[in-house]
């Protein structure tokens, strides 16, 4: 087989996004151009990779083994780039970002502070949950992640560089916002809105739940803290989310943070990534940009007391 490394980009992808038109987009290429190249990576290959469903693009029997050694060799490859920039230490190339949906509130804003001292990166994120971006640095698709807490799988190393709040939040007009405070036992009454299972908020409220021996009713489970606001605004039901993500709506008093015995409970931001894995130049310039600076544009982004 005569594919190029080009061609293996194209194709994890296209297998990524499901689609060709998204693919096209990400990668800035014309669909037309993306088509030819998964056409041709089938033609050199000699089996079909891909079942075609109007739009849509699933992926083979084959196309799932060749996915696997595709992803193998681009990490190969990423591995040597790494070892060749750091040999002369450029800060070039691509940087690639993974985060969890909390760290959008903070995380390009900051990368864009990065940018603005190490022009020459080429910056790119990546959202997913705390166990998809595991698997993510284990691939080699993402250089570092910023997270709460690392995967439970693996092996990590996982730096903090700034406190991480949660705390409860209810609609404006709860009848928990009229008191200057109430019991953990008061909680029981209540319809809980939570994050799907996997996720680090999720496990958060469920230690502080266990914690003080609530059993708590679950009216429904979210994907990401934007629809879990939306219906906390709404008078759904209640939760507990980043301080870090409520900032906007609880400035214009649009969600309500009731003080509660416990709360907030503190973790820490971290930055992560595979333990024994020599980061390339421009990854290493990230990583000491987040723990020099992360804290500081952290509470000066958001202020509040809420000890």
């Amino acid at each position: 087989m005569h594919v190029t490394f080009r061609q293996l980009s194209v194709f994890v992808e296209v297998a990524r996004q499901g689609s060709v038109l998204r693919t096209a987009d990400v990668l800035h290429l014309t669909p037309p151009a993306v088509s030819l190249q998964i056409k041709e990576v089938e033609r050199q290959v000699g089996q079909r990779l891909f079942d075609r469903s109007g739009r849509r693009m699933s992926l083979t029997t084959s196309g799932e083994y060749f996915l696997y050694y595709a992803r193998k060799l681009l990490a190969t490859l990423k591995a040597t780039e790494d070892a060749m920039a750091r040999l002369t230490r450029l800060e070039t190339g691509r940087l690639t970002i993974g985060m969890v949906s909390a760290a959008t509130c903070f995380l390009p804003q900051l990368l864009t502070r990065f940018h603005t001292e190490h022009p020459a990166v080429e910056v790119r994120l990546m959202l997913g949950s705390r166990e998809q971006l595991g698997r993510m640095m284990q691939d080699n698709i993402v250089d570092l992640c910023v997270m709460g807490r690392p995967p439970n799988d693996g092996s990590w190393r996982a730096e903090p560089f700034a406190m991480h709040p949660h705390v409860l939040v209810t609609s404006p007009n709860h009848r928990f916002t009229g008191a200057e405070s109430f019991p953990v036992g008061a909680l029981e009454a209540e319809f809980f809105i939570m994050r799907e299972v996997g996720s680090g908020t999720r496990e958060v409220l469920q230690e502080y739940l266990d914690t003080h021996r609530i059993q708590p009713t679950v009216i429904m489970e979210m994907p990401s803290n934007e629809a879990i606001k939306h219906a906390v605004m709404a008078g759904m039901g209640i939760s507990l989310l980043s301080l870090h993500t409520i900032g906007l709506e609880w400035n214009n008093g649009l969600i309500a943070v009731p003080h509660l015995e416990g709360l907030p409970v503190m973790r820490r931001w971290t930055v992560v990534h595979v333990a024994g894995k020599y980061l390339s130049p421009a990854a290493e310039a990230f990583r000491y940009y987040v723990l020099e600076h992360g804290e500081a544009y952290l509470c000066a982004t958001f202020p509040q007391d809420m000890s």
